[in-house]
This record gives C-alpha cells, structure tokens and sequence, in this order.
C-alpha cells in the first residue's frame, strides 16, 4: 500500500512539474529596439517583471521619448517599470500589435506615469510599445505613395543625413499658375515629437486634395515641406530635444548640422520676393499642466517688431480655435517669449526655426506650434485626431493668407 501510495505522489509531482514547465508565466520572450524608430535600456527581467530606461544617448538631461518591441510572450501578462523618471504619457503607452500601422493608447488621462501592465493576446506574436503613436520614414512612404501620382507634388530630397539617409523635400504648387505666397511647413526638428509630423500627414492630404481648400492652397501657395528635418534621429529613435551641443532645432546660427543648411541655403534662393509663410511643426512636454493643450511659442524679445509679431500669433491660432471642424483644439495658449536663446554652458547664441524664419524677407507669419502627445484639453490625441487637426490648420492658413491680402 505505501508503495502504491508513493507511486502516486510521484505521478503528482511529474504532472505538476510538466505544468510548471510549460506555464505561460515561464515561457521566454524577446525584447528589443532594433527597428526604425526603436529606443530602450532593459535594466532588469525578473519574472513577469521588466525594468527599463530610456535610452538617453546624446541628450543633455533628462527626457522622455522611448519605444521597444515585444515578441513570443502570447497569452502572457509583464509588468513594465521604467526607472528613471516620468516617461509615460497621460494616457499611457501607445500600442501596436500590426507592425506599427495603427496605433491605441493603453489607458485613459492620469495614467501612471513610470509603470504599465500589459496582457499580450493568445495569438499575439509581435507587440510594439512607444510613449507616443510612432511615425518614420515608412508611415511617410506610405502616404505618399497614395498621392505619387499628383501632378502638383514632387518629392525631392532636401540633403544628404550625417548617417547617408535622404531627407525628404516635398514640394507642392499648381504647375498652371503663378504662387502668391511661399509656404515653408516642418517637423521633426526635435525627432521623438511624432504626433506634429501626424497633423502635417492631414495638413498634406488637405493641400493635395481635390476639394476648394486644396485647389486654393495650391493655386496661391508654393510648398517646401520638410517632414522629418532630423531624419536621422527619427529612423534611429533619438530622443531628438537637447541633443549636445545642440539640437536641430537650435542650429540656425551655427548650421552645423546638414538639413539645416540646406534649408538656409535653399530656402532664400526659393523665396522670389514673395510674402513668406512659416509653421514649423513641435510636441510639448509629454504630460501635465499647460503641456496638455495645444500652443504657440513666443517670439523672442530681442527680435525687432515683437508686438506685431506676437500679434501675428494670436491671430492665427485665433482663427484655428474658431474655425475649427475636428475635436482638436478645444484651448490654445501663447508664450510669450522663445526659451531659447544660449547653449546649456550659456556661451554659444542660438537661434531656432521660427526666429530664423522671422528674419526672412517678406515674412508674415513664423511660428512653432506645439500638438500634445495623448491628452489636449481632455480630449484624446491620436491618429485620427491629428490627421483632423491638419485639416483645420491647412484651412486656417488658407483664412489667414485670404485676410492678408484684403
């Protein structure tokens, strides 16, 4: 009797040692950046429990832009946990499980801001996960090749990268008539704000569209469109803001970096004596306070005409707010004044796009606008949103220039 009874337990254990074996719980996965756009330091995976930092690299300071990849972790439940800081949005990360072609965030407003859970599905074979709704060079392509055929688009490169990449130049104007107006739109100076360079995706579409906006748009505009102007650092999942010494963004002095001379370089030969439009394309701060409501930046007090240029400002977000058709944006605030004006050794002048953009001749409006990452005014920020967004802005460059030649 005891060795049938032993027998048994011996049965028992197998049984459950089969079981711990082939446990979800204890099945390996794989983690990792390595793809456009990637960005994460895994600093420790105990059980279910993964802990992560940013992936810094040459930023001064802290910031927060991250993304990496899960795959074979199917039916599984982690627990992600960054440790250096607030990184995740007000809305918490953005997740992918399609190879980054549609995006959803994770929670709702408040949500934590330094650990998440996630539940992969049973059939859930490659997940991706990003402080933001990621876009690269592949969402670009894309999109243009939806409108390759339009007889007022070409796509041209601007410059060669530092790293060999081609920076994309899109150019866009009735080839039957004589512009008006030189329109300059960029994003991407900073390389982790994504969500600007979703609102220029809908502020393109609405100027290559065959509707009254569009033909008007570009029957009086001539467009030079730099989506991603620190391609590199977009296609290697930079954090982008603050690089050292500086970042694209404020390189409009010392031109060091080659998409910024081109664009000084290109852009006065291009102008024509024509009156001169610039929006130059930004996120904010990724959660909290005035960093979740849509923005102007200042001008800088040291630029001649400072009233009028403020002016110019409030003009134009005030008929973006008033005009608009999408859910975004409910509230708009101005700074009044650009926060950028030395090096972090304060010792080297810089000058970022919109002030360079306020010395060109014939200028009537340059400006940088900041599009929250998750949450503006509580209302959620997406794909859909703004893509929404960038319709309204092509339409309100189209009121503000129609009001500027009454």
């Amino acid at each position: 009797m005891k060795a049938v009874f032993n027998i048994v337990i011996l049965l028992l254990i197998g049984i459950c040692s089969v079981f711990w074996q082939c446990s979800p719980s204890q099945k390996s996965f794989q983690l990792d950046a390595g793809f456009p756009g990637g960005n994460i330091k895994v600093i420790s995976i105990i059980g279910d429990t993964v802990r992560l930092e940013q992936d810094l690299r040459d930023t001064e300071g802290h910031w927060f832009y991250w993304s990496f990849r899960v795959r074979g972790a199917a039916g599984r439940t982690l627990n992600f946990e960054f440790m250096n800081g607030s990184v995740i949005s007000s809305r918490g990360p953005a997740v992918s499980t399609d190879g980054c072609t549609t995006w959803r965030w994770l929670g709702e407003p408040d949500f934590p801001e330094t650990q998440f859970q996630y539940t992969f599905g049973a059939q859930e074979k490659e997940t991706y996960f990003c402080m933001g709704m990621n876009y690269t060079e592949k969402d670009l392509r894309q999109f243009l090749d939806l409108h390759k055929n339009h007889p007022d688009l070409r796509i041209e490169t601007l410059c060669t990268s530092r790293k060999g990449r081609a920076v994309e130049l899109l150019r866009i104007h009735d080839n039957n008539r004589v512009p008006d107006y030189k329109i300059l739109l960029f994003s991407r100076h900073h390389a982790g704000e994504m969500m600007a360079t979703r609102a220029l995706e809908g502020l393109i579409e609405t100027i290559l569209s065959d509707t009254d906006d569009g033909r008007w748009l570009r029957a009086q505009g001539d467009f030079f469109i730099v989506p991603f102007v620190d391609k590199d650092g977009v296609e290697d999942g930079d954090q982008g803001k603050n690089r050292r010494p500086h970042d694209h963004n404020r390189d409009y002095i010392q031109q060091t970096y080659p998409e910024i001379r081109a664009i000084t370089e290109q852009v006065p030969q291009w102008l024509d004596g024509k009156p001169v439009f610039l929006l130059d394309m930004h996120c904010p701060m990724h959660r909290g306070g005035g960093d979740e409501c849509f923005h102007f930046s200042g001008a800088n007090l040291d630029l001649p005409d400072y009233e009028n240029i403020m002016n110019k400002k409030y003009r134009f977000g005030g008929l973006l707010k008033n005009n608009r058709q999408g859910t975004l944006p409910r509230e708009i605030t101005f700074s009044q004044r650009t926060r950028v004006t030395a090096s972090p050794a304060k010792t080297t002048p810089l000058r970022n796009c919109q002030d360079w953009g306020e010395t060109l001749p014939n200028v009537i409006f340059s400006s940088t606008l900041e599009t929250p990452f998750a949450n503006a005014s509580g209302d959620e920020v997406n794909t859909r949103t703004t893509r929404e967004l960038g319709y309204d802005v092509a339409r309100t460059i189209r009121k503000y220039l129609e009001d500027f030649s009454k």
